[in-house]
């Protein structure tokens, strides 16, 4: 087994990795859990969210894949999904944490001025007007996620969009580099995926849009995402009905062929057999449980 594949995966750290429900959102600072890691969170990844994570006293020791840096607050990172990432920090230090699913930057991305596909770090001065910005919003999204939790995402959803564009001004222009041919490969599949999984490509289509051979494109997606290229592609396809069905009126049918199947009965049995349950089913079932304050967990 590579080095890569013994980084364990989490939900938020320290408890193991799981499905999350569309449009998940979850804050808490790094001292909230300080009882399970004591400043020393070692190198993880997280399958399917994002990380802002806003350091706004102490400082310490941040890894980003290969990358290091000695920093001290304020300083905020963003770390999209299955880039792994930990840190070294005192007790004196603490960091608001915002994890945010996959499909909710999915929707925001095109709306901010940040890339959301590869990480990003900044560090600055305390003084600095758009620092302070930074940290009166993240003061406002931690606020806000005690008080309402799951019951105001559109407010959060707003806050946290001009967090990230904030950081676009701040420098994440220079976002960091990908840090192995691997993972820059597996970033640029992620993106194509994103483009092109309506129109169910063959395997072969990213491998020529991507210049690359199919054993490198393989191995890339297992090795960054745990997924064949295969797989890959029909979960975004799954995450886009999901979404669909969350947030739309649409018919079940209508939802199937706009992510790709032309065959209701089909798009029926790829749901059922990845979910558990058909699809209307799904939807019927998780409406219920959004209406009673249930989609987003603690």
């Amino acid at each position: 087994m590579s080095q890569k594949n013994e980084i364990p995966n989490f939900f938020v750290y320290g408890e193991p990795s799981r499905a999350l429900d569309v449009g998940f959102l979850h804050v808490e600072t790094v001292m909230d859990r300080k009882t399970l890691h004591f400043g020393h969170v070692a190198s993880h990844k997280h399958p399917s969210m994002g990380q802002i994570t806003y350091w706004f006293k102490g400082g310490g020791r941040y890894r980003i894949e290969d990358r290091t840096w000695d920093f001290s607050a304020p300083t905020i990172s963003f770390v999209p999904s299955n880039i792994i990432h930990g840190f070294e920090v005192d007790d004196q230090s603490d960091a608001i944490v915002v994890s945010v699913s996959d499909d909710t930057l999915k929707a925001l991305a095109p709306l901010v001025d940040l890339s959301l596909d590869t990480p990003t770090f900044l560090t600055g001065r305390p003084e600095d007007p758009s620092w302070k910005r930074v940290d009166a919003l993240l003061e406002m999204v931690s606020a806000e996620y005690a008080d309402r939790g799951g019951q105001s995402a559109k407010v959060m959803l707003g806050l946290i969009g001009v967090v990230l564009s904030l950081m676009g001004r701040l420098g994440g222009s220079a976002a960091l580099p990908a840090a192995s041919p691997t993972l820059a490969l597996a970033l640029s599949l992620r993106t194509a995926v994103d483009r092109h999984y309506r129109s169910d490509w063959p395997v072969g289509r990213y491998v020529e849009l991507l210049a690359t051979t199919p054993h490198l494109l393989d191995k890339a997606a297992r090795e960054i995402f745990g997924l064949t290229v295969k797989e890959l592609m029909l979960e975004r396809r799954l995450l886009e009905a999901k979404r669909l069905l969350m947030f739309t009126i649409r018919s079940v049918e209508d939802i199937g062929r706009e992510v790709g199947f032309e065959d209701p009965a089909y798009f029926s049995r790829f749901f059922r057999k990845r979910m558990g349950e058909a699809p209307a089913a799904w939807r019927r079932r998780n409406l219920e449980r959004s209406s009673a304050g249930g989609n987003a967990e603690a």
